[in-house]
């Protein structure tokens, strides 16, 4: 037993005080190395969570950036297409006034005295007006053509004047003169204000013209006295098997070089190609795309870079979807659309690696966040360590157990955080906030984060859910809507097994789930066969409600004994009393005797039907329209009367099956459905409309189908004994 300032330390009190020194030791380091694992772990689950979001902020960020050049890239270059090509559509039909008006001028000139015309006026300049250029060595007083050329003047003056897209207008004569229209007659002038000698039949919009024999464009050509950069568009002029002439008119295409200029100041690239896959316009010092003068440029549709030719390729015949392409090792986003009129083509391309710029951008900034939160936690961390060594230091004489109780109270909420968070990794359990995580620390901001992110994911997966659940109700509504559609008309061919006086067959292809377009035939008594078409205004589940009303109430009507036109004049009367929709429908009705082959029928705005007697071919029969049905309240109807003998056919159609559209907006017409109804004049109905299925689906291919196709065909077989000697014979 030892004194140590009168206090007595030793034996048991020594015992004790070293049991509770080595137990506090021993607690001590276990908290710290329980604290140490738990950070390391902490810190690689912060750090793979850190790797996941980088990975996902970089998925969404291209995915974005991709659909962003989806709705932004394909569609501005299609309209700039678009809006170029109505350009030069406007300036087809004027080139072809012009060409019909020199036709005619030329062909009657023995009868036409020769106009005056003169030479460019300066004083003129700023003005519309009329002048004669000639070739070197060429009097035009001597010309026996642009006396007659210059009966155009006033008119060719007009159409300039008319149109901001005209930079000039003439006709160039087979003998070296031409009747130029502009404001500029300064320019074809020298310096002493004699005419400058134009070349008329050596400029590529004559040659183009006269040696193709129709319609021509230029590329980017300058003009022979501004220089100013221009697309030609020319016709020849030929009388009696002879060039006379050719008409041309100039077009400045300035939105097309606004458009590039736009494209270069919003770090892309936009090129206008030819019909040779030449470039012809692109920005001032694209180091990728250069126009070169025609005769010299490369054909790109050749390029040993195959991704490049076949962009081009397709460009030149349709809208292209987004594409990544490579050109000189740098990948581009592009984008293409043709311009019909001239076979031309606009691609716009925007270097991928400048899009990628947000996403490079977005990634630094969350780095410095990490970092700074990084930092912040473990400062954060260093302070709670040295506040617990003072702490233990404080307490290291009072008891073991408030060191104990100070290690549990630091370390467990961070390994409860830890096993929930693995938890959460093995079986997709999201994370929730404890109250054990609320130590007010950076332990608790890192749950609120782990908190928050696990509600937002929740949150996402039910949106995702509901949405899902209410894609699947509307797909499953309008299923049902199309087989109620389909169930309410005749469907079951034969219809009549054992009526011998007719064969009949229809058929109903909507463009959507539901359409508007619809067909019935049913017996009004033993010799009456009604016959309907019809066709909706509109399309969808409003044209189907629509179309079922008034089918209702159609056979409703027949089936009281009314004539065709009070049929269609009671349902005009039903449809007008309570349409709130203003919709309508067109309706051609038929009634057929069948005894004796009259049919009695009216036509309220619908198609023409189409009649075959027999041993003859099919051929349109244009009846009396009336107006359609729910239009206008209290329209007349007139009804008609045919005589069907027997072998005679009928088939009444939709405008769906004429105005049938390709990929190009052209559309079937009737002589082409004239042509399938005519290959087998003589076959039974349902071939027939097989017939006329074929050719449509051969004309439009793999267009979008934009309106209904319904038709009928009913074939007349005479009253039921002619029908049986028919059979016997």
């Amino acid at each position: 037993m030892k004194k140590y300032l009168g206090i007595t330390f030793g034996g048991l009190q020594k015992k004790t005080v070293t049991l509770v020194l080595l137990i506090l030791a021993a607690t001590v380091a276990i908290f710290l190395g329980i604290s140490a694992y738990q950070s390391r772990m902490l810190s690689d689950i912060v750090g793979q969570t850190r790797s996941e979001q980088q990975t996902a902020i970089s998925q969404a960020s291209r995915d974005t950036m991709h659909q962003v050049m989806e709705n932004t890239l394909v569609r501005s270059t299609a309209l700039q297409a678009k809006i170029a090509d109505n350009d030069f559509s406007e300036i087809v039909d004027q080139i072809h006034m012009l060409q019909a008006m020199a036709q005619g001028l030329f062909e009657n000139k023995s009868s036409i005295v020769p106009a005056s015309v003169s030479l460019p006026d300066p004083e003129m300049s700023g003005i519309p007006s009329a002048m004669v250029l000639c070739e070197e060595g060429v009097d035009y007083t001597e010309s026996e053509y642009i006396g007659i050329a210059a009966h155009m003047a006033g008119p060719m003056i007009a159409m300039f004047r008319s149109s901001d897209k005209i930079d000039g207008c003439y006709i160039g004569l087979a003998d070296g003169t031409d009747l130029c229209v502009d404001e500029k007659p300064k320019s074809k002038l020298d310096e002493q204000g004699n005419p400058i000698p134009f070349p008329v039949r050596d400029r590529p919009w004559y040659k183009g013209a006269a040696a193709s024999g129709g319609l021509y464009f230029t590329g980017i050509v300058k003009d022979a006295f501004t220089g100013r950069a221009l697309v030609t568009c020319s016709a020849p002029v030929i009388v009696g098997g002879k060039l006379v002439g050719v008409v041309g008119i100039d077009i400045h295409p300035g939105s097309m070089y606004d458009f590039m200029n736009a494209s270069k100041d919003s770090a892309g690239i936009a090129v206008v190609i030819n019909n040779r896959g030449q470039v012809i316009l692109a920005p001032e010092n694209s180091e990728e795309f250069k126009p070169v003068e025609s005769d010299l440029a490369t054909d790109l549709r050749n390029s040993s870079n195959r991704e490049l030719a076949h962009f081009i390729e397709d460009s030149l015949h349709k809208t292209t979807d987004l594409r990544t392409i490579t050109v000189r090792d740098k990948q581009y986003y592009a984008a293409g659309a043709p311009m019909p009129t001239v076979g031309w083509a606009v691609i716009s391309l925007v270097e991928k690696e400048l899009t990628e710029q947000p996403e490079r951008q977005m990634l630094a900034e969350y780095d410095e966040i990490n970092v700074a939160a990084s930092a912040r936690f473990k400062e954060g961390t260093a302070r709670t360590r040295q506040t617990v060594v003072w702490i233990i230091i404080v307490v290291f004489a009072l008891s073991s157990a408030a060191a104990l109780l100070a290690a549990s109270h630091i370390v467990k909420p961070i390994k409860e955080m830890t096993e929930n968070i693995v938890k959460s990794s093995r079986t997709g359990e999201l994370f929730e906030m404890k109250d054990s995580y609320r130590t007010n620390d950076e332990i608790e901001v890192l749950a609120e984060s782990f908190d928050d992110l696990s509600k937002k994911t929740r949150q996402y997966i039910e949106d995702i859910t509901e949405i899902t659940r209410e894609k699947e109700r509307v797909s499953t509504e309008l299923s049902m809507a199309s087989q109620i559609q389909n169930s309410m008309l005749p469907h079951v061919f034969p219809p009549y097994p054992n009526r011998r006086e007719f064969d009949i067959y229809a058929t109903m292809k909507p463009a959507k789930e539901v359409g508007g377009d619809f067909y019935d035939f049913f017996l009004i008594d033993e010799d009456h066969l009604g016959l309907v078409i019809a066709d909706v205004s509109g399309k969808g589940v409003p044209a189907a409600l629509f179309m079922m009303i008034a089918k209702t109430i159609l056979q409703s009507c027949a089936m009281l004994g009314k004539s065709a036109a009070e049929i269609l004049a009671k349902t005009n009367e039903a449809l007008c009393s309570n349409n709130q929709v203003d919709m309508f429908v067109t309706v051609w009705i038929g009634i057929l005797e069948l005894s004796t082959g009259k049919l009695q029928a009216a036509n309220a705005g619908h198609e023409y039907p189409v009649l075959k007697h027999p041993d003859g071919r099919f051929e349109l029969f244009r009846d009396k329209h009336g107006f359609v049905l729910g239009g206008i309240e209290g329209a007349k109807y007139k009804e008609y009367e045919l005589q069907m003998e027997p072998g005679a056919k009928l088939f009444v159609y939709t405008d769906g099956v004429p105005e049938a559209t390709d990929a190009e907006n052209r559309m079937f017409g009737l002589e082409r459905m004239m042509e399938a109804l005519n290959r087998e004049p003589d076959a039974v109905p349902g071939r027939i409309l097989e017939n006329v299925h074929e050719a449509v689906n051969i004309f439009v291919r793999d267009a979008e189908q934009f309106d209904d196709l319904t038709m009928l065909c009913l074939e007349y077989k005479g009253s039921q004994r002619e029908a049986d000697h028919e059979d016997r014979v």
